[in-house]
């Protein structure tokens, strides 16, 4: 299959490398002309928990040639428009469009591409971008994961997406896409933005009483607007966490505690690609991840008042009227038991 990645940044970059150390095609596609140029000259670059470099392919969206028949979506959705118009002239009607983003991003796809060929990734490992050409990958090699589906139904063409995925890390498909995607989003929008509030990785967030705590309101918040919306959340490592992490008083909340750290223990390292985007003065992506969970709370009638504070204070960074600090936590005002 002639594949593209689009959207090399620190997750693109290193799926990009181990495809191509895997011996397939690949090209990345990324409006980073520095980082474009330099993974032309010396090849992708990937430290940390792995470390190797391999040549690839990349350029930028105006260097696109051809048509792809697999494209890998991993633009921040910030950029989704631009993104989307950049890749219509190198599909045709048998290209397969796989999002990997954040969020719940398959419904905006399928809206200007089809249902029947967006699919949907969710990708179960983290990893920084250190500067052009070079990646840092921060979570353990030994849980990395993909899980791979469509919204409806099943099709055999999830299986040469495996085939692709699979030159990286283990790839499961499964039925219910939307119950792994609630799942991860559990995570982007509790310990990722968290990262982004704070400034911190995942370790210090869990290891702060007071982060710790704000992970858990938002969780249980999260939890309860999926079940409003008749949606079965996956386990994540084995954790019934529908089941676990949604309390109504301040005992039940600590109990979630030691969930959470197994949530946690593999991704200590990590550091939110959102806070990532902060510190580069950058847009993040919280309108796609806690945003979802403010809208789906409101038209389900969930109350997510965390959410919706988590929400302002980010846009406030952004903004420039507040800096990334630990103590920004403590600007949330939680519920009586918080």
């Amino acid at each position: 299959m002639r594949t593209a990645i689009m959207g090399a940044g620190s997750l693109g970059t290193i799926l990009g490398a181990y495809i191509a150390k895997a011996g397939r095609q690949v090209d990345l596609i990324d409006i980073y002309e520095a980082h474009v140029a330099r993974l032309n000259k010396d090849g992708a670059t990937v430290t940390g928990r792995v470390e190797f470099n391999v040549p690839l392919s990349a350029r930028t969206p105006q260097k696109m040639e051809g048509i792809y028949d697999l494209i890998f979506f991993m633009v921040k959705q910030t950029y989704n428009d631009s993104a989307i118009e950049a890749i219509k002239p190198h599909i045709n009607e048998k290209t397969i469009i796989c999002t990997l983003q954040n969020g719940l991003p398959e419904y905006a796809l399928a809206e200007k591409f089809g249902g029947d060929r967006v699919f949907g990734c969710v990708v179960g490992w983290g990893a920084t971008f250190k500067g052009p050409g070079v990646s840092e990958m921060t979570s353990d090699p030994d849980i990395m994961s993909f899980d791979l589906g469509r919204v409806d139904g099943m099709t055999e063409e999830l299986l040469k997406v495996k085939e692709v995925l699979e030159c990286m890390c283990p790839v499961k498909i499964h039925r219910n896409l939307m119950g792994i995607r609630w799942a991860k989003l559990l995570i982007n929008s509790t310990f990722s933005a968290v990262s982004a509030l704070t400034g911190c990785s995942f370790g210090q967030v869990y290891d702060r009483p007071e982060s710790l705590r704000l992970v858990q309101h938002l969780g249980n918040e999260c939890l309860r607007v999926a079940k409003a919306s008749n949606v079965k959340v996956e386990p994540i490592q084995g954790t019934d966490t529908a089941a676990f992490l949604t309390f109504d008083t301040a005992a039940g909340r600590d109990k979630t505690a030691g969930i959470y750290e197994e949530l946690c223990v593999h991704h200590r390292l990590l550091r939110s690609s959102m806070l990532q985007d902060l510190e580069k003065g950058c847009k993040c992506e919280i309108d796609s991840i806690n945003g979802v969970v403010v809208r789906m709370g409101k038209k389900t009638g969930v109350p997510v008042p965390t959410h919706e504070q988590v929400v302002r204070l980010i846009h406030g960074i952004e903004g420039g009227g507040l800096v990334l600090h630990p103590d920004n936590v403590k600007l949330i005002e939680l519920l009586a038991f918080g």
